[in-house]
């Protein structure tokens, strides 16, 4: 069936975007260690724009906390407009002063110009999948019949609008294989616009839902279920107002919006999100209720009870742990979760019986973490990380070992979603340095064969992968995984790239990345570090990295960036840190406690005032994740690591890039305005402060091709040039 999986309401969407982009790379044939140090070389100057200061002060509990850069909250306000316009205009300023910058933009053109391919879904007889020839924007939904068919475009986002920045944010399929609901997202933004196509006619109807936001579209007989909030009223601005009492609708095909009937609403508890989800059978109604990003229950309807009455049962009883349904047979539901399983398991229920008592192990927890599960061909194919990299395992519906699939490498497997009558899946498999690639996978003979695979001159022999573990400051030890050129000298001056995220139970995983490719094939040093908050070992690791234990997650951060100084990757001189998101968090939160520690920062839409972060949007539902200053204890703790309000006067930061977007209403764009303006003001050093906002983009899923080039070009650069590194010299 397919997987009944939710939005995520975390940061989690930028974490993929920024580790683990499906792009690929042709790299040139330097020699090793091509890049040219141009330490003596003067430094480019930057007259930051004159940021109005107030005396505005919040109190919390007792303590008052001054913030003069409030105003910047105001998104919609000239006076914010004209102070983005000044600080891009001294960024951009800024950067084209480098004089490689546009080789790095040209040779990222090149590289990043390949097909590059979706996971395909069956549905009856015909194979869905996304496809980007290159350098499109968006990539484009095909639809071909059979495996030997010709694919045909279906939908192309890239007419969705005129700059490319419109895109397709989710396909859902009704059972029958009849109809197809579409989402469809404007300048990076959370909310989201429903339509439906007639998949016999390939003919869009009528029918359009807007305000839409963290939903699927759930389908039942002659129409699908989807949530959201109500859309903002007039005059009020949706990219930055709380978003509260999410509802579950039924919306009937053919019919208008305001005519959709309300299934599932909690007046109550205005802060918890519904999700709605329909087994394949069409037999059970799944809700599965968020209580921010940690936590889930399920309320779930027997479709076909008549005696039930519309009522829902409620699995599980707390929001302490982990559940969601992947599938079900013969009236027993199969529930993946963690409780009493910090690793996960899979149990079966039934709903008449629906007690924690009455639950029985289908799968039970093992030495590795379950991360994914799919009910698919009358199989259960379970998804592992195993020191933060795939193992997938095939279990008959009784729960009995088949048999493990076969990968081609260490790396990140994704994809097996699947309906119970399907006889083969489909699959994504991607390294650090394998492009991602496609595989047809046959659930009777265990056998995979590829689908797609992208034309790169890529050479992965060229590159060596190493994971090492490194002590943090409390002795936990922490994985990392390194990539570099065979052969590369560990003589303390490597420019390295040091990445985390460290929240949220996301798992970072090795995935190919074609902008990072540029910085390998010049010579450069990637290294991920597998940090706590994450999922790579299950919630017990997700736990130690939240609150009260947040310190934990930057001290590993740091611990890693030591790590590579004291083995001779690289000194403080050519690191660079970066993370988006609640990586963004990290990278402020790390700059501020060690200004020493790197001598480039790059963080990215990142959550910088943790005073204040759950008034905005869906910031409330990270309150479970970093806790709130509402709570006195909380913001003790809040307050001690809060970027924004560690910046010291007089203190030399490093050579910083802050990234954000205008359309960004999951990181609202004033914590990174807040901490720019807040830095400026307080550095003490000669290196730069940038603050660089993009216009029509959002928290990064979505983002249009240009964009994304343009980023890393500017990303690039300026790490080259804060560490003294031409990486084009002339010959080159």
């Amino acid at each position: 069936m397919r997987k009944l999986t939710y939005p995520l309401l975390a940061l989690s969407a930028l974490a993929a975007c920024r580790s683990a982009q499906p792009t690929v790379s042709s790299p040139a044939k330097p020699a090793s260690g091509s890049y040219t140090a141009v330490s003596n070389a003067p430094r480019l100057s930057v007259e930051y724009p004159k940021t109005r200061k107030t005396d505005h002060t919040d109190d919390y509990h007792g303590t008052p906390v001054a913030d003069p850069y409030s105003w910047l909250e105001n998104l919609d306000s000239p006076e914010t407009k004209a102070w983005v316009e000044a600080e891009n205009k001294v960024t951009f300023g800024y950067l084209e002063k480098i004089p490689f910058r546009d080789r790095i933009r040209d040779r990222l053109t090149k590289i990043w110009n390949y097909e590059r391919f979706g996971v395909p879904e069956q549905e009856g007889d015909y194979l869905y999948f996304s496809k980007n020839d290159g350098l499109q924007n968006q990539a484009v939904l095909y639809v071909q019949k059979g495996i030997e068919g010709q694919p045909e475009v279906l939908l192309d986002p890239n007419k969705f609008s005129a700059d490319g920045t419109t895109a397709l944010a989710g396909t859902f399929f009704s059972n029958d294989h009849r109809y197809m609901a579409y989402a469809t997202s404007s300048g990076g933004s959370d909310w989201n616009t429903f339509k439906v196509m007639d998949l016999k006619t390939r003919q869009p109807l009528k029918d359009q839902l807007n305000w839409v936001k963290f939903s699927g579209a759930a389908w039942g007989k002659d129409g699908f279920y989807y949530s959201s909030y109500d859309a903002p009223k007039k005059g009020e601005n949706g990219l930055a107002g709380k978003n509260e009492y999410h509802k579950v609708y039924f919306h009937k095909l053919g019919t208008a919006q305001s005519s959709d009937k309300l299934v599932y609403e909690d007046k109550a508890m205005p802060l918890i999100s519904h999700h709605a989800g329909v087994t394949e059978d069409e037999r059970f109604l799944i809700i599965t209720r968020a209580n921010g990003t940690d936590g889930t229950r399920l309320s779930v309807r027997d479709l076909t009870d008549s005696k039930q009455a519309g009522k829902f049962v409620n699995i599980g009883s707390s929001y302490e742990y982990h559940t969601s349904v992947v599938g079900n047979v013969d009236g027993k539901l199969l529930v993946y979760t963690d409780y009493k399983a910090p690793r996960y398991r899979i149990v079966v229920v039934d709903p008449k019986k629906p007690q924690e008592a009455n639950w029985k192990d289908l799968v039970p927890q093992s030495d590795n973490t379950l991360v994914e599960v799919s009910h698919v061909g009358g199989r259960i194919v379970a998804s592992y990380l195993k020191d933060a990299s795939s193992l997938v395992k095939v279990y008959t519906e009784k729960g009995e070992f088949l048999h493990d699939v076969a990968l081609p490498a260490i790396g990140t497997a994704s994809g097996f979603g699947g309906r119970r009558a399907d006889k083969v899946v489909y699959y994504a498999f991607t390294s650090f340095t394998y492009p991602t690639t496609i595989y047809r996978y046959d659930l009777a003979s265990n056998t995979s064969t590829v689908f797609r695979a992208p034309t790169v001159d890529v050479k992965p022999d060229d590159y060596a992968t190493t994971q090492v573990f490194y002590a943090s400051k409390d002795g936990t030890k922490i994985p990392m995984f390194i990539v570099h050129k065979k052969g590369i000298k560990l003589n303390g001056q490597n420019p390295t790239y040091l990445f985390a995220y460290g929240g949220f139970n996301v798992s970072v995983t090795p995935a190919f990345s074609v902008a990072r490719m540029l910085w390998l094939e010049n010579g450069g040093i990637l290294a991920v570090a597998n940090l706590r908050g994450g999922g790579e070992y299950g919630e017990a690791w997700h736990k130690a990295g939240m609150t009260p234990n947040k310190q934990n997650v930057f001290d590993d951060f740091i611990a890693a960036a030591e790590y590579l100084t004291v083995q001779n990757y690289t000194n403080p001189q050519r690191l660079a840190i970066a993370g988006g998101s609640n990586g963004g968090l990290l990278v402020g939160a790390t700059m501020t406690q060690r200004p020493d520690i790197a001598r480039v920062a790059f963080p990215a839409v990142g959550v910088m005032d943790m005073l204040k972060f759950q008034k905005f949007t869906i910031g409330h539902a990270w309150v479970p994740e970093y806790g709130s200053s509402d709570n006195y204890a909380q913001f003790q703790n809040l307050y001690k690591f809060s970027p924004l309000h560690n910046l010291k006067a007089g203190t030399d930061y490093p050579a910083t890039l802050i990234t954000t977007a205008d359309h960004d209403d999951r990181v609202v764009p004033a914590h990174s305005f807040k901490f720019a303006a807040t830095l400026q003001e307080r550095n003490a050093g000669p290196n730069p402060q940038l603050i660089r906002v993009d216009v029509n983009a959002g928290h990064g899923a979505g983002k249009s091709t240009a964009l994304q080039i343009q980023e890393w070009a500017d990303i690039w650069a300026f790490a080259y040039q804060n560490m003294g590194i031409n990486p084009y010299p002339t010959g080159r």
